[in-house]
């Protein structure tokens, strides 16, 4: 009898991907980790439907996800307008049939600096689109979820500086603590639907929005690198990883959690 292992995996079936034959949305997806995340996303077997207020990066990356073979389209969205949020959760509805998860990704970012240095204009306009356009968008999706796929799963993008007092970015904080508690709040109401909400905490990560505030406070990113034991920052897509992650089946007893993606920085 020949017991040589067959290395013919010609039969074999292929691995289904994380988020295979879920529909996705994404906030704030036109760069950095949104556009992380619709890259993963589609990679990872998801029909994707990105959102952001920038139509030319929103198209940039939406080519770039079907040109490797995935499915994606594109809506402009201002988060801080909730008509616009309505009608996006409801494209995804409109042109995949159905919405099974979302991560809610899009955010802006203050001038750094003391509370008493920000304008009322300023801190309200943070508070709209970090706070508000989060609620408007997972109450958007609960329906849409409840609507069509029955169940799903929620991801909000927070940060690691909603978990300490923060003195450069207080407003971006204390929405992003706010975000904390709203998703723990979501994850208890929906729960009984199974509809899970979860939020990530990532901490220092390369993108657009880190190297403006890097410009206003020079020196940041050598302050942040030796704060977090791994010694760098993230990558982008290391913090749609975990984004995914929670999205997914595999994640099916997770919920109401704030997930920390942070090298380590607050261990």
């Amino acid at each position: 009898m020949d017991n040589t292992p067959n290395s013919d995996t010609s039969a074999a079936p292929a691995a289904l991907g994380l988020l295979a034959g879920k529909v996705a949305f994404i906030t704030g997806a036109g760069r950095g980790i949104g556009a992380a995340a619709a890259r993963l996303f589609a990679r990872e077997g998801a029909r994707v439907l990105l959102a952001a207020r920038t139509e030319a990066q929103l198209k940039a990356v939406t080519e770039e996800v079907r040109a490797a073979g995935g499915t994606a389209d594109y809506v402009v969205c201002d988060l801080a307008d909730a008509a616009d949020v309505r009608a996006a959760v409801d494209r995804a509805v409109d042109l995949y049939g159905r919405l099974d998860v979302a991560f809610n990704n899009g955010a802006t970012i203050q001038q750094p600096g003391p509370m008493d240095d920000m304008a009322e204009a300023d801190f309200d306009h943070v508070y709209a689109v970090n706070l508000k356009g989060v609620w408007l968008a997972m109450v958007a999706e609960v329906a849409a979820i409840r609507a069509t796929a029955g169940t799903g799963a929620i991801v909000n993008n927070s940060s690691v500086g909603s978990l300490r007092g923060n003195p450069e970015l207080p407003a971006y904080g204390a929405m992003k603590r706010a975000v904390n508690s709203l998703t723990e709040s979501a994850a208890v109401t929906y729960g009984p639907e199974d509809i899970r909400v979860n939020a990530i905490a990532p901490g220092n990560t390369l993108t657009e929005m880190i190297r403006t505030w890097e410009a206003d406070s020079p020196g940041l990113q050598e302050r942040l690198t030796a704060q977090t034991p791994l010694r760098r920052a993230a990558d982008p897509d290391e913090i749609a990883q975990a984004a995914a992650w929670l999205l997914s089946d595999r994640s099916s007893f997770v919920t109401g959690t704030v997930l920390r993606v942070d090298g380590g920085a607050r261990a």
